[in-house]
């Protein structure tokens, strides 16, 4: 079956009506009738929102959110970490990350303590990767390359960017509760 296409004016055709600025593809939407969650939303990639929750060492773009789409349940963005940078320690509260890579060699950082003794471990990736973050977990994000910014694309399960920056990383004990970690 083939996708749906409006139609597009010719240059002696009168234009359609204003686009609103959630949809500026669409024709005639002038107003937003609709309510946002009735609608599927276009985010250009020079229209990404700095205005976000950060982390010294980072810089967050929100993409999808709950005031760029009126998304309720999921935020997403991308991350950028500059040349030979480590982010501070931080936390995403109760929302599960997942994190993909599209530049660079950024490595994870968290402790594990499975051996009996908390480890620093350190998680190595390059384009493709993906990473999972739980909630909870303390971790930063470096990016080693002297030369090169590492970017990542990042979903959460909240509805907008969940950032708790710690003094330091530390094992996460059994089921986290806000008392525990700082939220």
């Amino acid at each position: 079956m083939a996708p749906h296409t409006a139609p597009t004016p010719s240059d002696d055709e009168p234009s359609a009506a204003p686009h609103d600025a959630f949809h500026p593809d669409l024709p005639g939407h002038a107003g937003a009738a609709q309510p946002l969650s009735a609608r599927l939303h276009h985010i250009r990639a020079d229209a990404l929102d700095g205005d976000t929750a950060q982390t010294g060492g980072m810089r967050r773009f929100a993409a999808i959110s709950g005031a760029s789409v009126g998304s309720e349940r999921i935020w997403m963005g991308q991350t950028h970490v500059a040349p030979d940078t480590a982010s501070s320690n931080h936390h995403h509260g109760a929302s599960e990350t997942a994190i993909h890579v599209i530049k660079g060699h950024p490595e994870f950082v968290f402790l594990d303590d499975s051996g009996g003794t908390p480890e620093e471990i350190r998680i190595r990736t390059e384009p493709g990767d993906y990473i999972f973050v739980p909630p909870y977990v303390p971790h930063r994000e470096e990016n080693p390359s002297p030369d090169d910014e590492a970017v990542v694309v990042i979903a959460r399960s909240t509805q907008e960017a969940i950032v708790v920056n710690l003094p330091e990383l530390y094992v996460l004990d059994g089921e986290a509760s806000p008392e525990q970690s700082g939220d």
